[in-house]
């Protein structure tokens, strides 16, 4: 990797003290980054679900076991290390589930997850993850964050017109507290935020059934077709999609993350989940970059608490995983949007500021950036790895036209 781009973090050598360490900005940001990953990707999961004719215990049972193993991997690798680790469920791969689930058996889709998994653990094993971190200039990963995370920025102003008043009030609070209490700014909002969607009527809760969380074992089986058109499919979308964006995010925000480690851990813990239903376990992209950025906390060595507070969220999130997808159903979508955009607006600026550093690879940023926001999908990858793919190219273009010219 190249030594511009944003410092790296040196951890403290001894273990964090938790205890020492928890704010309540940590803790918001950990919540934050719950409410927006949860409730962006469990509404396909139960569709999913639905599409594939499984009844509710064994979507509960789907949504739970990647809940369960994804909060007490991430929360036991931060809490232990010091690094904020977010794993998550791979976002992409849900979508392709959608349409692709139809028609296949269930106990052969979890054969083909369990392929997922495997094939994730051996890429982690061999250790091929941390040559190609090294790899990203440090440029060209700012700007495949600020990338990512533009879109959110502007969801602020484009649900407006949806939700006005919701949506005013929310930035209202956020730039009061900017001003006032910085700290404690997206705490706030939350809490506003919710306040004002029940007393707005938007929030239609009463139909919620909280029960327990069935973990549903599925006895793997194993077929060409579905490991062509699932297994194969969910490896590649979960590690060009998720994994590498997510690793390059942690690498954006200054920390020096075990790449080949933690694709390892997730292959193992998506192995773990596979028979009771969970399609992939990944590393965080969206809800990595709330919980690593300034206003989880401003010391960067004290945000691995809000990545412990996502990773524990999602274990109590896993008791009542089937009715916490459904009331996250209930919440308006204007809501989640502005709130993810409100939280992540320093993650933006801080990408964007670092991708711009050096005027000698501004181009090539510049491009990743485009190409990501741009939200371009191609073999059902997304635009992150593309814009990755094309700040790379453009990186190693203009690189070599200098190495040329200075010869």
């Amino acid at each position: 990797m190249s030594d511009a781009g944003p410092p790296s973090i040196d951890l403290p050598s001894t273990p964090p003290h938790a205890r020492r360490d928890i704010s309540a900005s940590a803790v918001a940001a950990g919540l934050v980054a719950v409410l927006v990953s949860f409730g962006g990707t469990a509404v396909l999961m139960v569709q999913a679900g639905h599409a594939a004719g499984l009844d509710a215990a064994h979507i509960g049972s789907w949504i739970g076991s990647l809940s369960l193993v994804l909060g007490l991997g991430g929360a036991f690798y931060s809490l232990r290390t010091g690094l904020p680790v977010v794993m998550a469920w791979s976002t992409p791969g849900a979508a392709l589930l959608v349409t692709a689930l139809a028609g296949v058996p269930f106990n052969e889709a979890v054969g083909a997850f369990v392929l997922a998994a495997a094939l994730t653990l051996a890429c982690g094993l061999f250790g091929w993850i941390d040559p190609i971190l090294r790899r990203i200039p440090g440029e060209v990963a700012a700007a495949m964050l600020a990338g990512v995370l533009l879109n959110f920025g502007m969801g602020i102003f484009s649900n407006i017109g949806k939700q006005p008043a919701l949506v005013l009030t929310m930035c209202a609070a956020y730039l009061l507290c900017r001003r006032w209490a910085p700290r404690y700014a997206v705490l706030v909002v939350m809490g506003v935020a919710v306040a004002m969607a029940a007393a707005l009527g938007l929030m239609q809760v009463d139909q919620l059934d909280w029960r327990l969380t069935e973990f549903v074992w599925t006895t793997p089986a194993f077929s060409v077709q579905a490991a062509v058109s699932l297994g194969i499919p969910l490896f590649v979308v979960a590690m060009a999609s998720q994994n590498l964006p997510g690793l390059a995010i942690l690498q954006a925000a200054g920390y020096r993350p075990p790449a080949s480690r933690l694709v390892a851990a997730t292959g193992f813990l998506g192995l773990l989940a596979a028979p009771f239903g969970a399609h992939s376990v990944t590393m965080g992209a969206i809800s990595a970059a709330i919980c690593t950025g300034p206003e989880a906390h401003v010391d960067p060595n004290k945000r691995y608490i809000a990545a412990a507070t996502y990773g524990i969220s999602y274990v109590a999130l896993s008791i009542v995983a089937g009715a916490v997808a459904v009331f996250f159903q209930a919440l308006p979508a204007a809501l989640l949007a502005a709130l993810a955009g409100l939280a992540l607006l320093g993650t933006i600026m801080g990408g964007m500021a670092a991708a711009m550093a050096n005027p000698q690879r501004r181009e090539a940023a510049l491009i990743t950036l485009l190409a990501t926001a741009s939200g371009f999908s191609f073999w059902g990858i997304g635009s992150a790895f593309w814009g990755l793919a094309a700040g790379l190219l453009a990186h190693t273009a203009f690189e070599f036209k200098r190495g040329r010219a200075g010869a």
